[in-house]
């Protein structure tokens, strides 16, 4: 969906601390077949990097206590830096041994240090994407990516967006549904790809997936180094760290949707019922523009468990909590048509998504703006419309490739996304019973719209429907003069009926 330079601001604003990425990084630019950084960017070594050099020293150390190698070894690697999560350490400390060219199974001093500068000095989304994709590929050649590698770092992913969820850890069992359709997108049932080919898939169509990992790596490279200083060996998850996870609004549906109730299962009610379970809320997260998942500022309750003042700081530098998912209609809560979608979606000022689901195919249509009733196409550059079972993909995005229309007449009705109007790539019939996805007509199984804005989007539209319903109910009691019923369609209705006199004293 394009390079987004929110993850670069953060990773920015990361330099000017002390215990953080350089101040003296510069951008980097897309690295060449070795997976390695330009040797052009030079990482200078200031206070910035006293954090990894503390961090060196100490894993030295215990690897010379424990394994008796002098330099650090993978045990004490994955014991104190990444205890929590074995398989990204065991392909992190693999990726350092062999762009560190280590000729042992373990890593220098020296060569530790330079490679961990260099993997948190990297400020360009591509040279992020691609360092960990070579990270993930296969054991032989790291030019070279399997299905079960892929795989494998989009759990990885999922994991750590789920650990950290603010509402506490989060399971979905639709999670290997969601990973499956993925994978269908990029290898297409073929046995492997090019790294190149699958950092090139990422970046066109899910490339913020692959940001907390690396967000995380970089927080545990600036702070791990006080845990194992206080001899605090258990602790690995990373405390105060927040990830770029949509929060779906708790009990939609009444339990049909996302959130989990208090300390109950987040997938259990989202595989049940809802076309939005949290694994796709994840997905579409790291897919559908930032405009989507805005961050909110993370409430103060999600800070009062644990962590230093500077963790949870760094916390707020590398990632953020978006706004509140809000279910606004559910086609089996609310009943499926074209009235109905009208009745919840409109006068929701701000961005949504529309799942259309049939039994073989599921479709996000992603609106960056309040829904209008209009006989041409619109849309901001934010629109996009993507397939999400059982293949993932981004299908189209561009601006002005919205249209709804279910009154004007002499123009399609329905709604409809695409940019070539002569040819949608989706259209829903104006009853909101069938669909045509991509010249493939479907039945449709249900319709769900998501709020993605703030919550005054949400208690502005529910403000608006109140005024409705008042002013329904004060035209329905008002007396009419004469001057006014000369102009109401009530009197055109009654005179088409055959009866143009109704004042009884006339006649």
């Amino acid at each position: 969906m394009g390079n987004h330079n929110s993850h670069e601001k953060a990773a920015g604003e990361q330099g000017g601390s002390s215990s953080s990425t350089p101040r003296g990084s510069q951008r980097g630019s897309r690295s060449g077949s070795s997976g390695e950084l330009p040797e052009k960017q030079e990482v200078q070594h200031s206070t910035s990097m006293v954090p990894v050099e503390k961090l060196a020293k100490l894993l030295v150390q215990r690897s010379q206590k424990e394994d008796g190698v002098n330099g650090v070894t993978e045990n004490c690697f994955t014991k104190y830096l990444f205890p929590v999560y074995p398989e990204l350490s065991h392909h992190f400390f693999r990726y350092l041994l062999k762009v560190g060219k280590c000729k042992n199974n373990h890593i220098p001093l020296a060569t530790f240090r330079q490679q961990c500068e260099r993997i948190m000095a990297m400020l360009d989304d591509a040279a992020i994407i691609e360092a960990y994709v070579r990270m993930f590929s296969s054991e032989t050649d790291e030019s070279v990516v399997t299905p079960d590698g892929l795989r494998n770092l989009l759990y990885i992913s999922y994991k750590l967006s789920m650990d950290h969820y603010p509402e506490g850890p989060q399971t979905c069992l639709m999670i290997n549904k969601t990973l499956s359709a993925v994978i269908n997108g990029c290898f297409n049932k073929k046995d492997s790809h090019s790294a190149g080919f699958v950092v090139r898939w990422l970046e066109e169509h899910c490339h913020r997936l692959i940001f907390p990992v690396h967000r995380y790596c970089v927080h545990m490279l600036a702070t791990r180094h006080r845990d194992i200083e206080a001899r605090v060996e258990s602790n690995g998850v990373g405390s105060g760290l927040e990830l770029a996870t949509p929060v779906l609004e708790r009990g939609a549906w009444g339990g049909a949707g996302s959130g989990a109730g208090a300390g109950g299962d987040a997938g259990a009610g989202a595989g049940g019922t809802s076309l939005l379970p949290v694994s796709a809320a994840w997905l579409l997260a790291g897919t559908a523009p930032q405009l989507y998942s805005r961050p909110a500022r993370p409430p103060p309750a999600l800070h009062a468990g644990g962590g230093s003042a500077a963790a949870l700081w760094l916390a707020r530098l590398v990632c953020a909590v978006p706004s509140h998912w809000v279910p606004l209609y559910a086609s089996k809560e609310h009943g499926l048509g074209a009235n109905r979608f009208l009745h919840h979606t409109l006068a929701y000022r701000g961005p949504t998504l529309v799942v259309v689901a049939s039994d073989e195919v599921s479709v996000v249509v992603a609106c960056p703006q309040e829904w209008r009733e209009t006989h041409q196409y619109w849309g901001g550059p934010d629109c996009a419309l993507i397939q999400l079972y059982p293949t993932f993909g981004v299908i189209e995005h561009a601006p002005k490739m919205l249209y709804l229309n279910t009154s004007i007449r002499g123009y399609p009705h329905g709604l409809r996304a695409g940019s070539d109007p002569r040819k949608p790539l989706l259209a829903v019939n104006e009853d909101f019973d069938s669909f045509t996805f991509q010249g493939v007509p479907y039945y449709i199984r249900a319709v769900e719209v998501w709020g993605c804005g703030d919550q005054t989007s949400r208690e502005n539209q529910l403000e608006v429907k109140k005024w409705q319903v008042r002013e329904a109910e004060r035209q329905r009691q008002v007396k009419l003069s004469a001057a006014d019923w000369i102009e109401h369609p009530d009197r055109y209705l009654l005179e088409l009926a055959g009866r143009p006199q109704y004042n009884n004293s006339a006649s």
